[in-house]
């Protein structure tokens, strides 16, 4: 309907205004200054924000203020309160949108969270396992000792997914608890577990291959679609990914068959000015060269690594920008507008449970689990996570 009148409009603008316009359409239009929420200061996904903070500097003199957070809520938040326009998340941003995990709390609930871009690299996300235990494949960790890092939603999500892959579940292997990412790695090296969820470029993951224990990563047989079913019913923003870098030998020339997501993950709130969508998108695909080798990782942000339909809507503006290209398919619509569909059945649901929910947390939680995976389901959507 948008695209309809604004198409009336113009047919009725004299030639000249309406050649304007559509110059003015497609100019990249920045505010002065933008705020964004990232990982802490020492991760990948901070140095990339940094890096396109500043290409957006020099190419169109906007300053970019990057605020570093230390988990996901800390990183959402402001997001959430609308304090700054972007967050470069993890897949948080996903069970933001989805109202689970850590969302799943009366402060937060669904989130109305728009993509403008994502970066998939080179590097894969797996399980580091250490390297003399002869673990091939997922199925090999069946008994073996698997880290659980408290209060880490993703990460241990990551660890299910990867056991389902080998048709395990947290029951068939002895589960490990740790207090931070960081400290499990201490303890593969130490002996004391012999698994832990990561990316393959990490620098905990590279101290492992440099221990006496050394570094294996499990392959993901692309071709196993049973292992790839089990896989994406636990998580489905999982992708089959050949990872070309990574702690060990893993490289251009050895590579492992695994998988990976988008990391970082930009996103936005819904109601971002489309401007600054549209303007962000544009100057983040014509000034590609400038950032792609500021920061590790940088080059994920490329046209073709972008997954036109994946698991989170785009901001509208960033799809009329792939319209604009040429590059937006009647297919990529209609899964467009299922994803929005699904977001907004999720709003309203939240919206209704609230009214009368129960006032303890844990039941709180629970009845709203319920509540969603209901209306999910009658509306002939996969609940995901139950």
């Amino acid at each position: 309907m948008r695209q309809l009148s604004r198409s009336l409009v113009l047919a009725a603008l004299p030639l000249s205004l309406l050649s304007a316009s559509v110059v003015q359409a497609n100019e990249i239009e920045l505010p002065g200054t933008m705020a964004w929420t990232a990982y802490g200061t020492n991760s990948s996904g901070y140095a990339q924000a940094v890096a396109i903070g500043n290409m957006l500097q020099n190419q169109y003199g906007t300053s970019v203020r990057v605020l570093p957070g230390d988990n996901d809520v800390s990183r959402m938040t402001p997001l959430k309160q609308g304090r700054v326009d972007l967050c470069a998340c993890g897949i948080a941003s996903y069970y933001g949108a989805e109202g689970v995990l850590m969302f799943a709390d009366r402060d937060w609930g669904p989130q109305p969270i728009r993509v403008i871009t994502t970066s998939t690299a080179s590097f894969g996300l797996s399980l580091a396992v250490a390297g003399d235990l002869g673990v091939e494949t997922p199925a090999d960790l069946a008994g073996k000792r698997i880290a659980y890092i408290r209060g880490d939603d993703a990460l241990n999500k990551g660890t299910e997914a990867y056991l389902a892959f080998g048709g395990l579940t947290w029951d068939d292997v002895e589960r490990v608890d740790y207090p931070g990412y960081a400290r499990s790695f201490d303890g593969i090296i130490a002996g004391d577990v012999d698994a832990s969820f990561t990316t393959t470029v990490t620098p905990p993951a590279q101290q492992l291959a440099s221990s006496p224990r050394g570094i294996s990563w499990p392959v993901l047989d692309p071709d196993d679609a049973d292992g790839w079913e089990r896989m994406l019913a636990v998580a489905p923003y999982f992708q089959p990914h050949e990872v070309t870098a990574g702690a060990g030998d893993v490289s251009a020339d050895n590579p492992v068959p695994s998988a990976s997501y988008p990391y970082p993950i930009v996103v936005a709130n819904q109601d971002l000015d489309d401007k600054v969508a549209y303007g962000l998108i544009k100057a983040l695909q014509e000034n590609y060269e400038e950032y792609k080798d500021a920061a590790p990782g940088a080059v994920g942000y490329a046209f073709e690594h972008q997954d036109l339909t994946w698991v989170l809507p785009f901001h509208d503006a960033v799809v009329e920008y792939y319209k604009e290209i040429g590059e937006w398919t009647d297919e990529m619509q209609a899964h467009q507008d299922s994803l929005i569909e699904r977001q907004e059945l999720l709003l309203d649901t939240w919206n209704t449970f609230l009214e009368g929910a129960p006032d303890d947390e844990e039941e709180f939680r629970d009845a709203w689990m319920q509540a969603r995976a209901q209306a999910l389901t009658d509306a002939g959507f996969d609940p995901v996570f139950e």
